[in-house]
């Protein structure tokens, strides 16, 4: 069997540094150490990274770890960078930038190369930064899933848990696209930031009284629909606003719910796990995932979406930790990008 001709853009390294995890720890404290060049199979791409976008998910990992690492482990999900080697004929081509989210049990993405399958990657437009392409993947996804799970249409309206937050700021905006009345949480200081995305109900977060609140402007017919950032005992509570048979999206793990509410109030309940795609060695939710991102990039790229407020993060091990332990601090509501320069 012919082996097939590998291209590649320049010379590359036979080592690189990357960002790791040498074992889970509640510090959330990385190393930076040099990693051999991945090689890359017959369908996947070498990319040099050049933004990573952290999620709190990568936060809440490197204090756990996860079942299917192995250690050292460069953690990261998020990332945008240049082809650099590929086989030949296969699309995309070296030179183009790409994005994409990553399979989280493999090898993440803080680190000077990394390898992707090449279905699983969009084209950036060359009018869209690095940088703010790295904000999308995760955050982006996650809103568009939640809102089809929950099948979000005109006239519904919805409930989305912290929206100052990167997902929420996402599903705010691509709720209103669809015509839905958008109800929100935020914590007082980013009241304004949810209204000018276009909510048009925001309590804030920490009002004992929340619940009461809500049905005092929203009146005794509950939600059609949630989108669950939070998980554990909001999510129950959130049913609780819900209108008999209401759906909702958890984007955490779910809670036990007491039987009676479950017969009372009969919720539809859909999980969204960007991870089960690749854990599930489902190729098509791979692809699907390539298909939202360019959506995804379009919005942005046309002026219809915009993305949270970007601050960069130096590509050292001291930077990165400090970054993921803001990540899970609270009241953050901006996109940490990694710049790996």
């Amino acid at each position: 069997m012919p082996t097939n001709e590998v291209v590649q853009l320049g010379n590359l390294p036979s080592t690189m540094q990357a960002i790791v995890l040498e074992q889970p720890n509640e510090d959330m404290n990385l190393s930076q150490i040099k990693l051999p060049l991945p090689q890359c199979d017959e369908n996947e791409i070498l990319i040099k990274v050049e933004s990573v976008g952290l999620n709190p998910l990568d936060a809440q990992f490197a204090k756990t770890g996860f079942c299917k690492w192995e250690y050292p482990h460069a953690l990261g999900l998020d990332a945008v960078g240049t082809v650099v080697q590929a086989n030949k004929g296969l699309f995309p081509s070296i030179g183009d930038r790409v994005m994409w989210h990553s399979s989280l049990a493999q090898q993440g993405v803080l680190s000077e190369y990394t390898k992707v399958a090449n279905y699983a990657v969009s084209l950036v437009p060359k009018d869209i930064t690095s940088n703010t392409a790295a904000t999308i993947p995760c955050s982006g996804m996650s809103a568009l899933i939640a809102l089809e799970k929950t099948q979000v249409s005109e006239g519904d309206t919805v409930f989305i848990e912290a929206g100052a937050g990167a997902v929420g700021q996402f599903a705010i905006q691509f709720a209103k696209q669809r015509g839905a009345d958008v109800f929100t949480t935020a914590s007082k200081q980013n009241h304004k930031l949810v209204k000018k995305l276009g909510a048009d109900e925001v309590f804030d977060a920490r009002d004992k009284k929340l619940c009461e609140k809500i049905r005092a402007v929203l009146g005794p017919q509950g939600f059609d629909a949630v989108i669950d950032t939070i998980g554990g005992e909001a999510t129950a509570r959130n049913i609780e606003l819900m209108q008999f048979c209401g759906r909702i999206a958890c984007l955490k793990t779910l809670p036990t719910f007491e039987p009676e509410l479950m017969f009372r109030k009969a919720p539809n309940i859909s999980v969204v796990s960007l991870g089960g795609a690749w854990l599930a060695n489902s190729l098509c939710a791979q692809q699907r995932m390539s298909f939202m991102n360019k959506l995804l990039l379009e919005n942005v790229a046309n002026g219809n979406i915009s993305v949270p407020e970007i601050f960069a993060i130096n590509f050292d091990e001291k930077s990165v930790s400090a970054a993921l332990r803001r990540q899970l601090n609270g009241g953050f509501t901006g996109k940490q990008i990694v710049e790996i320069t």
